[in-house]
C-alpha cells in the first residue's frame, strides 16, 4: 500500500493549494490512497481573519464549516474515485491557552463522520487532552485516529508505562501512530527525529509488530511544489518490509 494520511490546502491558514491540486499531485506521484487533513481551525474559522478576530465563533456556524469543507472533500473524492482512494480526514490542534485561545475543537463539534482524524500537540503541557489520548480520542467519534508527528516512544516513556501495552491498546482502539516524513520549504527542511529513530530501532520496530498497532505515512505537505512522492512511497515500502501494516490496509 502507497499512501499519504497528512495533507493540507488553502482550507489550512498555512496551505497553499486546492484539493484537486493536492490529489492530482498524489496521483502523478503514483500513491493508492491519498488522506486530506486540513486544520480545524482553519476549516472552522472560515478565514484568518475571523480566526483572528474572535475568540468564539459558535458551535453552530464551526460545524456548518466542518460540513461544508466534508463536502467539499467528498466531492473530491468521487471525483479520482477511478485514480485513486482519497480519504476525509481532519487534524485538530489540541493546544489551549492565552496564546491559542481559538486553536480547539469547539467542546460537542461533530466530527463523527469524516474517516479519520489527526490529533497534534498530544505531548505539550497545554494540550486539552491533558496527555489522556484514549478518552479525548472517543470524544473525536471517528471510526479511526492517528497520531501525528509526535515521538510516541519518548511520551510513552514519560508517563512511565509500558509500551507494548499502550501500542495494544492503541491497536484495539483504531488509533494509528503516524510516521511525518516531511521535507519541505514549509517546515524548513526540518526532519522529525522520532521517524529517523524508528526506522534504525529494531526494538521499537518489534514492539510495534508485536502489538498490531498501524503506522501511517505523512509528508505534512502545504506546497505542491515541494511534494516529494517518492519519500512517502519509499517510507511505505519500508513499513512493508518490516511487516507492520498500514491504516486503512486490508
Amino acid at each position: 500500500m502507497l499512501q499519504d494520511l497528512h495533507s493540507h490546502t488553502y482550507y489550512s491558514f498555512c496551505g497553499k493549494d486546492t484539493p484537486e491540486a493536492i490529489v492530482e499531485a498524489a496521483i502523478a506521484g503514483g500513491l493508492d490512497t491519498f488522506g486530506i487533513t486540513d486544520h480545524n481551525y482553519g476549516i472552522g474559522h472560515a478565514c484568518h481573519g475571523l480566526f483572528c478576530a474572535v475568540a468564539n465563533m459558535g458551535i453552530a456556524n464551526y460545524e456548518r464549516t466542518l460540513r461544508r469543507y466534508f463536502d467539499h472533500i467528498n466531492l473530491i473524492k468521487d471525483k479520482y474515485a477511478d485514480k485513486i482512494r482519497v480519504l476525509r480526514g481532519i487534524e485538530l490542534c489540541t493546544l489551549k491557552n492565552e496564546q491559542h485561545p481559538n486553536f480547539t475543537l469547539p467542546e460537542g463539534a461533530d466530527i463523527s463522520f469524516y474517516d479519520y482524524c489527526l490529533i497534534e500537540n498530544l505531548d505539550s503541557p497545554v494540550s486539552v487532552t491533558g496527555g489522556d489520548l484514549f478518552t479525548y480520542a472517543k470524544r473525536c467519534g471517528t471510526p479511526v485516529v492517528g497520531i501525528a508527528h509526535t515521538d510516541l516512544f519518548g511520551y510513552i516513556a514519560r508517563l512511565g508505562v509500558d509500551p507494548l501495552d499502550y501500542f495494544k491498546r492503541m491497536a484495539d482502539e483504531n488509533i494509528f501512530w503516524e510516521m511525518n516524513v516531511t521535507y519541505d520549504s514549509s517546515h524548513n527542511y526540518h526532519q522529525h527525529q522520532y521517524f529517523l529513530d524508528f526506522f534504525e530501532n529494531e526494538e521499537q520496530q518489534d514492539i510495534v509488530r508485536r502489538s498490531g498497532v498501524r503506522i501511517s505515512v505523512g509528508f505534512d505537505g502545504h506546497r505542491v511544489e515541494d511534494y516529494l512522492p517518492e519519500r512517502v512511497k519509499g517510507y511505505c515500502k519500508r513499513l512493508t518490509e518490516l511487516g507492520i501494516k498500514m491504516p486503512f490496509e486490508e
